[in-house]
């Protein structure tokens, strides 16, 4: 029956039968078969059938809620069971907006240094693919903005306050600057992260309250595409002050705070809001919560 259910959630999420299959490691008649074995067993139909994939049918809505928190819970016991027997260990799937990525090391790295046994996959992802994937349980954890946009009912922990800086090649016209405006940043030739990003519409909202919209000419979903476009001195661009910094280092690059107003938004961990955790994932809850009470570097 788990198996099935995994195998439900799976084509729930790819909204294929070939992908889903996929995504389980079986073939695509294998995964048909237990889709109809579940509807036999339950009795209701789950999946509106043509061609292709059509959608759930209401009851499997219904039962893809009881098949997500059954295969948790399913989960959790055996780690639960495989952490009593041989101490921590297994897989920790972490989504991570991609503004976050420069950090996840300062998490994940004393994290690992505990529970050697452990296997760490990080994915970047935007903020509203991380919560889908949660629910879903494509994630067990993920990384994202904790205070712009509602997240629903999940487990968080923050870890540090971004705030932003003006990343301009270092012979744009104000690489000297101790210190920019939000207008003085509108008013300049731009690349910013696509709108998909929770990032972009934070700065959004920070340059229309100063200027009014304001329409780049460059976006991206990839920060290091930024970067390449503010190289050839034409444009800037405006990222978090430690994924700024990053790209600083090489000295080609200014990474210059915007103030007036300078804005901060809190990211952190969240997780699925299921008691107990699993093992890996309330370790994983417990290593947050010291960097996060850890001094600033």
């Amino acid at each position: 029956m788990i198996d099935k259910l995994e195998m439900f959630i799976a084509l729930a999420r790819e909204r294929h039968f070939g992908r889903a299959a996929e995504a389980c490691g079986v073939t695509q008649p294998t995964l048909s078969s237990a889709i109809r074995q579940l509807e036999d067993q339950l009795g209701v139909q789950l999946v509106f059938r043509g061609s292709r994939f059509q959608g759930l049918t209401p009851e499997g809505d219904r039962v893809l809620d009881w098949a997500r928190r059954i295969v948790g819970d399913m989960r959790a016991l055996r780690d639960e069971m495989r952490s009593a027997r041989s101490g921590l260990s297994g897989n920790l799937r972490i989504g991570v907006i991609p503004t976050a990525v420069p950090m996840v090391a300062d998490l994940t790295a004393p994290f690992l240094e505990r529970h050697p046994g452990v296997h760490v996959r990080v994915v970047s992802r935007t903020s509203a693919e991380i919560l889908a994937g949660i629910e879903s349980l494509e994630f067990d954890a993920g990384i994202t903005y904790l205070d712009n946009e509602p997240l629903g009912r999940v487990s968080q922990v923050p870890l540090y306050a971004e705030s932003y800086r003006l990343v301009c090649g270092a012979g744009f016209p104000l690489a000297g600057r101790s210190a920019v405006t939000w207008a003085e940043v509108a008013a300049l030739p731009l690349c910013l992260l696509s709108a998909d990003m929770q990032n972009r519409r934070i700065v959004n909202q920070h340059l229309d309250r100063a200027e009014g919209p304001v329409s780049p000419s460059v976006e991206s979903n990839s920060p290091l595409t930024l970067i390449s476009h503010v190289l050839t001195g034409r444009w800037a661009s405006v990222l978090p002050k430690k994924l700024a910094d990053l790209f600083a280092v090489t000295g080609r690059i200014s990474a210059i705070p915007i103030t007036a107003p300078e804005v901060e938004h809190l990211v952190g961990l969240i997780a699925p809001h299921r008691e107990p955790h699993t093992p890996i994932l309330s370790a994983l809850l417990d290593a947050a919560r010291r960097l996060s009470e850890a001094p600033p570097r």
